[in-house]
């Protein structure tokens, strides 16, 4: 078995274990591998939460329930490859709509921790919260104030505790409302600190997160998530990634046309920007070492 069949299967035994213990507690589970969005405000599906909107949003809704949702995150581009970041992730959720409270959540979350072997280094909470939630630890974690512990997705808002461990935060409870719970917590970066999984490189994480987009039914196009995965496709050409797959053969041979329309095309227009060329011919001319911009 390759590193990365090793990688696979240990993050898959965590989730594993996730879904037994919410199951454990009589909590109704789904694991959800596609990153096709729940609503039309995303392109991807980019926090487990997502698809719960109306029901945190609605009074007479009580209830709770968990999740392993695939999520996609194009703002993390710039940084992949830097142990932390992965485009594409599992988010390990756990969603209570009037019913859990703020102290029940951290006890889930810490023994759940716990039977991980993972005690967390250190938790943050907001200063308005601080003298109302540092008892639920009961002293079991160090705690410090943080004025950005605020979560919204730009309509459900709320306070929110975050747990971190080697200086990485690993995950966080969002107090939407004021009476619900949201829980995130990364897979990922669980697996890498509780089993010593090393990080995918850069242009793993890139292959990762165009299989990803491509089995979640989308094909590359010049709209959209079509765009967004042709993108990527040209991204991992560009850094001189490979991958065996008909899209992206067919990228780079889209892509190598183009190159050859630019030198053919680049000393007629000398002046032209980055984004004339692409507008007009659909050259990314960042991605042409040649180009001189």
């Amino acid at each position: 078995m390759n590193q990365k069949e090793v990688a696979y299967d240990t993050a898959g035994r965590l989730i594993q274990n996730y879904r037994d213990y919410c199951l454990s507690k009589g909590i109704d589970y789904a694991c959800i591998h596609s990153v096709r969005p729940h609503d039309d405000t995303t392109l991807f599906c980019s926090a487990g939460m997502q698809q719960y909107k109306p029901l945190f949003s609605d009074p007479s809704h009580k209830g709770t329930v968990a999740n392993s949702q695939a999520c996609l995150r194009m703002g993390d581009l710039d940084e992949i490859g830097d142990g932390t970041h992965f485009l594409h992730f599992t988010m390990l959720g756990l969603f209570s709509f009037r019913q859990m409270t703020v102290g029940e959540a951290i006890d889930f979350w810490l023994d759940f921790l716990g039977l991980l072997g993972l005690t967390p280094d250190h938790v943050t909470i907001h200063p308005d919260r601080l003298k109302e939630w540092t008892p639920l630890y009961r002293g079991r974690v160090l705690i410090i104030p943080d004025p950005e512990c605020i979560w919204s997705d730009g309509s459900i808002s709320g306070y929110c505790t975050e747990f971190y461990k080697d200086g990485i935060e690993i995950g966080n409870i969002v107090n939407p409302l004021g009476n619900c719970i949201d829980v995130g917590f990364g897979a990922e970066r669980l697996d890498m600190i509780v089993n010593g999984t090393p990080p995918v490189t850069a242009v793993e994480t890139l292959k990762n997160a165009i299989m990803t987009i491509i089995d979640s039914g989308y094909r590359p196009g010049s709209k959209e998530q079509g765009y967004v995965l042709r993108k990527l496709l040209r991204h991992l050409h560009a850094v001189g990634g490979m991958l065996d797959h008909p899209f992206f053969h067919e990228e780079v041979e889209r892509q190598d046309r183009l190159v050859e329309k630019y030198e053919r095309l680049r000393h007629k227009h000398p002046d032209k920007s980055p984004e004339w060329w692409f507008d007009t011919h659909g050259v990314d001319v960042e991605t042409i070492p040649s180009s001189g911009k």
